[in-house]
């Protein structure tokens, strides 16, 4: 979270997607373009989490909006626009709340952004929604792509789903013959759907130990 007494009136905000990437380039390159803009009380600020899925939440960049919302932030860093947002709606709508409390963007892989302050008004602001718009489609456009092309390497077999490397895909299953035979005995006994829930447990990938669902235990029944 960003604590109030730290706040600097510049940002560097890094992302990345996930635990193996590592933000360094990032860093370095938008400490670069910090100096190049001459900003100097700048304060860097990492989080390792996806700017694309709506239920994840992100609490660094969240704690940027609200210090936005009250004007203490004048200039936003970040290394490429999809670091911000990869929904090109989302992405825009950033842009306009910015653009209200009049804090800047810049990116370092994005010179235009820089660019359109040197044009003259109105142009300025009728070329800074174009661009914005072609990014914030090509970011979206992207991350289909990738989705698509993971998605291409996927194959069935024999009703099996498998990746290229022939590993099986998806969640593994948790129903076995134990589970069955056991929510049968429970249900033998008299015991509810319910109560069986309560009793009925299995082992997870990690050896933790996890109870199953009334629906799952209505479901093995049935087998």
């Amino acid at each position: 979270m960003v604590e109030r007494n730290k706040i600097k009136s510049t940002i560097i905000y890094l992302r990345t997607s996930t635990e193996e990437q590592n933000p360094e380039n990032q860093k370095r390159d938008c400490i670069a373009l910090a100096k190049k803009l001459n900003l100097k009380d700048y304060e860097v600020l990492e989080e390792k989490q996806s700017a694309f899925k709506d239920n994840v939440k992100r609490e660094i960049f969240d704690s940027i909006k609200q210090a936005v919302n009250k004007k203490e932030i004048k200039n936003l860093i970040v290394w490429d626009l999809d670091r911000l947002f990869r929904n090109r709606k989302k992405l825009i709508q950033f842009f306009e709340f910015c653009k209200i409390y009049n804090c800047k963007i810049y990116s370092f892989r994005q010179e235009w952004l820089e660019s359109l302050n040197n044009i003259q008004e109105p142009f300025n602001e009728i070329m800074f929604n174009l661009m914005l718009q072609i990014m914030g489609w090509l970011a979206e456009d992207e991350s289909k792509k990738k989705s698509e092309r993971v998605k291409s390497a996927v194959r069935t077999d024999k009703g099996v789903t498998r990746s290229y490397r022939g590993n099986k895909w998806g969640r593994k299953t948790i129903i076995t013959k134990k589970l069955i035979e056991d929510c049968r005995k429970l249900k033998q006994q008299g015991l509810s759907i319910r109560k069986i829930a309560e009793q009925v447990y299995y082992y997870d990938q990690s050896n933790n130990k996890k109870k199953i669902s009334p629906a799952l235990v209505f479901k093995l029944l049935k087998k």
